[in-house]
């Protein structure tokens, strides 16, 4: 594999479900989870009800977005790490230059994708629709600085995970809340007791809440909208 940043992620897939770009009022960017596919975590779609959506789903070269966990000191997972970045940078570029404003977009992503999504907000703060990190967490060896520069004033973040993942240790995702709560944002975090490593039907109910808020507020601000 080549050690280009450029290249490590660029050439892969893009699947997309929902409504056409030129016609979504808003868009979620959908970030797998290690081992997984574009298309394992684009089915998730199914469970939610947002017909003006679009959905991004990029693919990480070799199913995998970075090589070690993501509490390995950062500088081993690149330069993997910084071209999964890239990745969703040039998808948020791609919705904006659609007209899809930042508030009207939700990054979403879970196991190493959540961590991937969690971790691009708060380098890349902007005041997103949502940020949804599903059995994830911000990157980093613990005692990594969180020094992150910027404000996510006002974004609703949602973090779920079980208190006994065995791969997301509970107080990543706590350490993880608090650092977004001081950039600004408002954070719901759910530890679910004993649950495994997976999604549950409380965590989809909460997104499509968030959905709701955000499909609205953009109907309530068109032309000819009571």
């Amino acid at each position: 594999m080549t050690d280009d940043l450029s290249s490590i992620h660029q050439d892969q897939p893009l699947l997309t479900a929902g409504a056409p770009l030129k016609d979504a009022t808003a868009a979620m960017i959908m970030v797998h989870g290690r081992g997984a596919t574009a298309r394992d975590i684009l089915s998730l779609t199914a469970e939610f009800e947002a017909p003006d959506l679009a959905y991004l789903a990029p693919q990480a070269a070799h199913n995998t977005w970075y090589p070690y966990s993501f509490l390995a000191p950062t500088a081993q997972n690149e330069p993997f790490l910084t071209s999964a970045l890239d990745t969703l940078h040039r998808l948020l570029a791609r919705l904006d230059d659609a007209g899809i404003a930042p508030q009207q977009t939700v990054l979403l992503g879970f196991s190493q994708g959540a961590c991937l999504a969690t971790e691009y907000a708060a380098r890349n703060p902007r005041p997103y629709g949502a940020i949804i990190g599903l059995s994830g967490g911000l990157i980093g060896a613990p005692g990594t600085p969180r020094n992150y520069q910027g404000s996510l004033q006002g974004v609703p973040i949602f973090l779920g995970c079980s208190d006994v993942d065995p791969h997301i240790p509970a107080e990543r995702v706590q350490e993880t809340d608090e650092t977004f709560r001081k950039m600004g944002a408002s954070v719901t975090t759910r530890l679910y007791p004993g649950m495994g490593h997976t999604i549950n039907e409380d965590e989809i109910e909460f997104i499509q809440q968030l959905l709701d808020a955000i499909l609205g507020s953009r109907q309530e601000t068109q032309p000819g909208q009571g």
